[in-house]
């Protein structure tokens, strides 16, 4: 049972999703809600089509032509390729949100994620970084960075708070998975937030 809920957390907090989460969150709860509605939802669909069905589909491609031995990416030797379309994704969201004059912290968020998972790449040569702490640490950063600039129209503490939990609750999924180790998920946090809040 356990395990099972542990699964449910990996997918719904899955990498390739939290953008697309991410610039929801941004689109609700920063001055930018008073954009149409019909708006900001056509901008969540194209940084999910770009950030996480692009990356899903080769993903599944590669799978079927056996490059990779599971969709879920457990072999540290076969992530490689994966991060690079990833990266490629990222950068794509957001020269797709610089097109359409996104405020410069909004796509700089996809640039900072962009970094994080160039350097998880690198850093997977020698051990197994979490991709999902990273995406997680991307998402705390921005949304530290939204109560900072004071563009909030909403308290921020309880969303931020919100976002410490899940990450608390991801972080454990994945040790209880024997996905990571602590030092893996802690180090994966660290990457993300680290790019995303310097770079936004």
């Amino acid at each position: 049972m356990i395990n099972k809920i542990a699964h449910i957390f990996s997918w719904v907090l899955s990498p390739v999703l939290i953008p697309a989460y991410a610039v929801f969150i941004a689109l609700w709860v920063t001055t930018l809600s008073m954009l149409p509605a019909a708006l900001r939802w056509n901008v969540v669909v194209m940084v999910w089509l770009i950030t996480c069905v692009l990356p899903v589909l080769a993903i599944y491609i590669l799978y079927k032509l056996k490059v990779i031995s599971h969709p879920g990416l457990n072999n540290r030797k076969e992530r490689y390729i994966p991060y690079v379309m990833t990266t490629a994704c990222y950068i794509g969201a957001s020269w797709y949100l610089h097109g359409i004059h996104a405020p410069h912290w909004m796509w700089m968020f996809m640039i900072g994620g962009a970094v994080a998972a160039a350097l998880s790449c690198v850093v997977n040569v020698w051990w197994k970084i979490s991709a999902h702490g990273a995406a997680m640490g991307g998402l705390l950063a921005l949304l530290s960075r939204i109560a900072f600039y004071g563009i909030a129209v909403v308290d921020m503490w309880p969303v931020i708070s919100l976002a410490i939990i899940l990450t608390g609750i991801l972080g454990t999924s994945r040790i209880l998975l024997h996905c990571h180790t602590l030092m893996q998920v802690v180090a994966g946090v660290a990457n993300g937030f680290l790019w995303v809040f310097i770079l936004t």
